[in-house]
């Protein structure tokens, strides 16, 4: 389903963030774990792209199968880095005939072997325009192309420590044609709600979800911590990290709960919607909708 239907559908959004395994045992657990991301009802879901396009035929399959062996709806992400314009036409063009309706434009990161960015595209907006532009040609099944959702970065980005200019680059994408802005991972909403104000003022009107990945171990969060750069943490939550520490279980409860207060917050505050970066893992989401009191988020859009 087109993003725009789906926000017009659902007066809250939530969704669900995979990323396609190497192996096949990763498969394997992945797909153990659907049918609990399913009985959640989520809006969509997401799928995640390497870098410099390192998972592209792995993104593709997950997306197909997907599609084909669940009720879900299933979004590509999709990166220009070291991309050429014939490359990502030739992506589009596969995901347009598999009936894909809608794609995560991202500018993305080189890849880690080589460091060194190339291609056509040098922002994620450049991206957009090449989406908007498959679609004025006539090439997707909808006439209105695909839905076009793109990333924002409430605590900053880290390769533009200038937080206007951030701005800037999030309202050219919006104004290149996304629908949606779907924001990194942040552990503090307080950094949320001000940058949604920021981006009020700034003349951008596209709906904004707000993006949760509950801390489920104490190697999790350093992982975090390298790959969301810019990213805070509160003291509050590195204090109930540390206090636990040795114990992987009590780690994991204290992700969660803290988690489950962020979206009990967002909640209360009238968020659009939360998109949760899963890890592949259901207990930890599913944990979060058990202590919010629902079983699917169904009940969340009352």
């Amino acid at each position: 389903m087109h993003l725009v239907d789906v926000l017009a559908r659902d007066s809250f959004t939530a969704s669900f963030e995979f990323f396609p395994p190497k192996q096949t045992v990763g498969w394997d657990a992945l797909f153990a774990s659907i049918a609990e991301f399913e009985s959640l009802k989520p809006s969509f879901v997401s799928v995640t792209y390497g870098a410099g396009g390192s998972t592209r035929q792995f993104t593709h399959d997950l997306v197909v199968r997907i599609r084909q062996e669940t009720s879900l709806d299933a979004m590509p992400h999709l990166t220009c880095v070291n991309h050429t314009a014939a490359e990502i036409d030739a992506v589009l063009t596969r995901y347009a005939k598999a009936g894909v309706s809608n794609i995560l434009a991202l500018r993305g990161d080189a890849p880690a072997a080589s460091g060194s960015t190339s291609g056509d595209f040098t922002h994620a907006c450049d991206l957009v325009q090449a989406v908007r532009v498959f679609a004025a040609r006539g090439q997707h099944p909808d006439a209105r192309g695909f839905g076009i959702a793109v990333a924002g970065y409430p605590e900053g980005h880290p390769q533009t420590p200038n937080t206007l200019l951030q701005m800037d680059h999030l309202k050219a994408k919006c104004d290149a044609g996304a629908d949606l802005i779907i924001s990194q991972l942040f552990f503090d909403n307080h950094a949320f709600f001000d940058w949604c104000e920021r981006c009020e003022l700034a003349g951008i009107k596209v709906p904004i979800l707000a993006g949760i990945m509950p801390v489920t171990s104490l190697a999790g969060l350093k992982r975090m911590a390298d790959l969301a750069g810019g990213t805070c943490f509160p003291a509050a939550l590195l204090r109930a990290v540390r206090r636990a520490q040795d114990d992987a279980e009590a780690v994991g409860r204290v992700g969660v709960h803290w988690a489950t207060e962020q979206c009990r917050s967002l909640l209360d505050h009238g968020v659009r919607g939360i998109h949760f970066y899963t890890l592949n893992k259901s207990e930890a989401t599913r944990k979060i909708y058990e202590n919010l009191g629902v079983r699917s988020t169904d009940a969340l859009r009352q």
